[in-house]
Order: C-alpha cells, then sequence, then structure tokens
C-alpha cells in the first residue's frame, strides 16, 4: 500500500470505532500508531508514540485548561452562580417569554465561568426549566431553550474548546478569547429574539408571569450576582488589556474565585476538593483526545491525506466564503454522531493545510468552527447537550420533546452563523484593539 492508502484506510478505520462508540482519544492513538507501523515500521512509530505526549504536555499554553476549569468550578460549587436567574427573571419580566429569555441570559453568564457547554447545560436545566414548566411553559421551549443556550459555554470566553483550537491552529489564546466575545452575546441575543418572536405568534407557549418585586427586592437580587461579573471583567480585562496572558489569567480566576467564594462565606475544604477533583477529570480528559489528535496529525502530514483533501476541495472552489460552506456542511454532519473536541482533533489536521492554501484567517475560522461546533450539541440523534438535559429532568421531559424545542435554535444558530461569515468584523474586532 502507498503512504497515501495507508492514511485513507487509517481515516476509515477511525470514523468507523468512533461510530461504534469507542472513546476517540483512543481511537486516534491505536489509528496513528498501527498507520505509522504499517508505513515506516514499528521502531518509528514507538519513538513517535514516546516523544509526542510529552511534547505535547509540555506546552506551556496548555496549562491554562486546568486554571480555566478550577475557575469554573470554585465558582459553580462556592455559590458565584447563585441567583443569576432570579436575577435576571426580575429583570426581563416584561419581555414574551421572559422566563425562558431569563434561563438564556443566565446560560451566558455561566458560561463565562464554567467554559464548558455541559456544565452550563447541566447547572440551569435543575433551576430554570423546572421553573418554566411549574409556570406552564411548553416543554418543547423550555428545554429546548436551555439546551441550545447551554452550548454558549463554548464561545462565551473562557473556552476549553478555544484554549485546545488555539494550540493546535497556532494562534493566540487571547485573541481567540477576545474574538469569541461579541459573537456569544450576538448568539443570545438571536435566542431571546425568536423566543420573543414566538410567543407573541403564540402566547399559549409561555403564559406571562405576574412578578411583583418588593421594594428593594431588585437591588437585593443583584447584590446576590455581583462576584460573576466581577471574577468575569477581571479576566477576560486583564486579558484584553495585555496585563496578563491567557495561563496567568487562568491562574488569576482560580485565585479570585477562590477569594469571592470566601467572601460569600461558601469556601470550605468540600468545595476546594470537588473543583480539584473535577478539574483534574476534566484536564485529563482533555489531554488524552489532545494527545491522540496530535499523534494523528503527525500521522496525517506523513501520509499527504490532508493535502490530497486540501486539492480536491481547491479543484471545486478556491473563494473562502465557499470553502468555509463546504467545511460547515462537513461539520454539521459530523456533529450528528461525534462529540464536539473530537470532531475539532479530528478534521483540523485535515483542513488547516487548505485553510491556509486559501489565506483564510484562522482566528475568524476559530469562531465558525466553535459555532459549528455548538450546533452539534444539540443536533440529533447524538445531541449531548439535549441528553444532559433529560437526564438531569429524569426523564421528566421526552428526548423526542427536548430535540424538537432544540430545532427552533439550531435555525436560529444557522442564521447567526450566516452572520458571522458575511461579517468577519463581528469576531475580529475586539481582537484588532487589544492590546
Amino acid at each position: 500500500m502507498s503512504m497515501l492508502e495507508i492514511g485513507f484506510a487509517s481515516t476509515g478505520l477511525v470514523l468507523f470505532l468512533i461510530a461504534l462508540r469507542a472513546p476517540i482519544g483512543i481511537v486516534l492513538l491505536v489509528a496513528s500508531f498501527l498507520g505509522i507501523w504499517a508505513a515506516l515500521g514499528f521502531n518509528v512509530a514507538w519513538g513517535i508514540a514516546r516523544a509526542i505526549p510529552f511534547d505535547f504536555i509540555a506546552n506551556w499554553a496548555f496549562s491554562a485548561v486546568p486554571m480555566f476549569l478550577l475557575m469554573g468550578f470554585i465558582a459553580s460549587n462556592g455559590g458565584l452562580t447563585d441567583g443569576l436567574f432570579k436575577a435576571l427573571r426580575i429583570l426581563l419580566r416584561w419581555l414574551p417569554g421572559g422566563l425562558a429569555c431569563s434561563g438564556v441570559g443566565a446560560c451566558a453568564l455561566f458560561s463565562a465561568a464554567s467554559g464548558s457547554s455541559v456544565a452550563t447545560a447541566a447547572a440551569m436545566s435543575k433551576i430554570a426549566v423546572p421553573e418554566m414548566l411549574k409556570q406552564g411553559y411548553d416543554k418543547a421551549l423550555a428545554t429546548g431553550a436551555i439546551a441550545s443556550a447551554g452550548t454558549l459555554g463554548s464561545l462565551i470566553p473562557p473556552s476549553i474548546l478555544m484554549i485546545v483550537y488555539a494550540i493546535f491552529a497556532n494562534v493566540s489564546v487571547g485573541k481567540l478569547f477576545m474574538a469569541g466575545f461579541l459573537p456569544g452575546l450576538l448568539s443570545a441575543a438571536m435566542y431571546m429574539a425568536m423566543i420573543v418572536i414566538r410567543v407573541k405568534m403564540n402566547p399559549n407557549l409561555a403564559p406571562r408571569e405576574d412578578i411583583r418585586p418588593e421594594p428593594g427586592e431588585t437591588a437585593q437580587a443583584l447584590k446576590e450576582v455581583w462576584p460573576l461579573p466581577t471574577l468575569i471583567l477581571g479576566v477576560l480585562g486583564g486579558i484584553f488589556l495585555g496585563i496578563m496572558t491567557p495561563t496567568e489569567a487562568g491562574a488569576v480566576g482560580a485565585s479570585l474565585a477562590m477569594v469571592l467564594a470566601a467572601m460569600r462565606r461558601r469556601l470550605n475544604w468540600t468545595v476546594v476538593r470537588l473543583a480539584v477533583r473535577d478539574a483534574a477529570i476534566g484536564t485529563s480528559t482533555v489531554f488524552i483526545i489532545a494527545v491522540g489528535a496530535t499523534m494523528f496529525t503527525s500521522f496525517m502530514g506523513l501520509t499527504g491525506v490532508p493535502r490530497a483533501i486540501s486539492s480536491a476541495m481547491l479543484a471545486v472552489g478556491d473563494d473562502p466564503v465557499t470553502l468555509i460552506l463546504m467545511i460547515a456542511v462537513i461539520y454539521i454532519v459530523l456533529g450528528m454522531f461525534i462529540e464536539s473536541i473530537g470532531i475539532m482533533l479530528l478534521t483540523l489536521p485535515i483542513i488547516y493545510p487548505l485553510l491556509q492554501a486559501a489565506n483564510v484567517d484562522m482566528i475568524w475560522f476559530g469562531i465558525i468552527v466553535i459555532k459549528l461546533l455548538e450546533i452539534g450539541m444539540i443536533t440529533p440523534p447524538v445531541g449531548l447537550n439535549c441528553y444532559v438535559i433529560s437526564s438531569a429532568l429524569r426523564g421528566i421531559v421526552p428526548l423526542s420533546t427536548i430535540f424538537r424545542g432544540a430545532m427552533w435554535f439550531i435555525m436560529t444558530d444557522l442564521v447567526t452563523l450566516s452572520l458571522l461569515i458575511a461579517f468577519p468584523v463581528i469576531s475580529l474586532w475586539l481582537p484588532s484593539i487589544m492590546n
């Protein structure tokens, strides 16, 4: 077999094993090792397998991953996210579908602390969805809103997916964080606009809630949530002003989260222990997948598969927008079956040379990728956030109903994605003015 044939055969093996639900990190490691063995011999394969894990994990930029995970878990377990939904419920009570809009806003703020779509959806499903169902909201709207808004954890910085993408695409983590800020706000605003329009057209979807805050209740509700905006501004403000690198910002964010939790008298040994444990588990999971993807990247480079695919796609059209649209179709299809970080690390080694040849801005493309991965988080049959909502509600709402509710938000995401592609300035303005 030629090198190219070995490369395509190994890629087919990877897709087959992933379809069988095998762990993607192990799949990438095994397929890459076997492919290099077949192409260059066992000694070369073993040498690469020994060198890559150390070289990759020693990457200084990756130390931001455990720090931001730790920050998010301390913020969540330490009570910094408590009261988000309550405060927004009071502030947005005048909107049609105000409870659903409050859930979206709470998810957006929680995302800025957690950096994880799954964590955001799981936390808000236990707070916002039961309250919406209690008020008589349509089950599909209530669950679809939180499942979809939970995906903002990938787009609103700090985002673990952004850190991983930045390292593999060789772009600035800080600039990518800033690039995701406005698209994240735009996505949340589009969700809210869609909810308001639907409820105005069909008021039965969301009965108007009669909330009459007591004097001083609004101020008290806002007083309860001030630590989270403080944490977000401290971290992102430091990156934007050039005071801290993203890695330093992760450490500062984790420390600041502990200080704020202590000020709220919610910091104790249990909170710290659980946060450290969950951060370690999350970091290990990301690292195993990333090491597998790094070895797969090396293997793909040896076989020439990326060049072959790039040449084929460039033959169809070398216009950047045309290429982005072709890649978007691939991502949406893969998103139906594979988890987000797996899709990104599986495809980047193949499409990166193509994007370089077309002079595509990799910061802008990074936001497009994250948005496409968000859509995959709620697309059937393997929309992970929808399963998280179903599990959190213990089967109260059928999974089919959750997916049905998410379809409206998928259509909204496609509109938002079109805006991000048509107007790159939405993503690139903040990075262009940061220090």
